[in-house]
């Protein structure tokens, strides 16, 4: 397999963000409901951006949670001050060989660009898209991403940590390398849904992906 593009995820993937994403909601949201919020809580609502996860939450104040949690996001982003070790060796990598890159997240375009700029890692990615306020939208991402790359499906991998992740390549196609790297993943689903690859380590996924450009 000769792999001429490779499709990121963010959280999970390129680094540990999601313990970040779950107090920021928590810092913006507590305040707003006037009750405590539990992780399940705030998990339960992911699949849309956060605009979305803070639409179900607080409909009521949505303008003023999704600017609270824009603000919070920034202001604790410390708690998650690099990529995972090996990220940025594995995308200088990549691009010294001519792989083109793209970026495909749930995540809303305000905290993906304050991460990407965080970690130095925004001039990798030649096509980014986020998520929607609506609702999950991979299969759609995936679909733009393929035509915006102009590059063969079957030369094409997506690098996620979700199981949804699978789940929505395996329904396109697209060969998928679970990232199985970040201690929030969980390992036992993504083995059982049968990924193309899973990589315990970006080392292991550096050392395989080397001898496949």
């Amino acid at each position: 397999m000769k792999i001429e593009a490779v499709i990121f995820d963010l959280d999970g993937t390129i680094a540990n963000t999601l313990p970040l994403c779950i107090a920021a909601f928590r810092k913006s949201i507590e305040p707003l409901l006037q009750r405590s919020v539990s992780d399940e809580e705030i998990i339960a609502s992911f699949g849309p951006s956060e605009e979305g996860t803070i639409r179900k939450l607080i409909p009521e104040h949505e303008e003023e949670g999704v600017k609270a949690y824009v603000q919070n996001y920034a202001d604790m982003h410390d708690t998650c001050p690099v990529a995972f070790e090996g990220i940025k060796e594995l995308l200088e990598l990549l691009k010294d060989n001519g792989v083109k890159l793209a970026m495909i997240t749930g995540k809303g375009q305000h905290s993906t660009r304050i991460s990407l700029d965080r970690f130095s890692l925004a001039e990798y990615f030649e096509i980014l898209e986020t998520g929607s306020p609506e609702g999950p939208n991979k299969v759609n991402g995936l679909i733009n991403v393929l035509d915006r790359l102009n590059s063969n499906i079957t030369n094409t991998i997506y690098v996620g940590d979700a199981s949804s992740d699978i789940t929505y390549c395996q329904q396109l196609t697209i060969p998928i390398a679970a990232a199985a790297w970040a201690g929030t993943a969980n390992v036992n689903e993504l083995e059982l849904l049968n990924p193309d690859w899973i990589f315990y380590s970006v080392g292991e996924f550096r050392d395989w992906i080397s001898g496949e450009i």
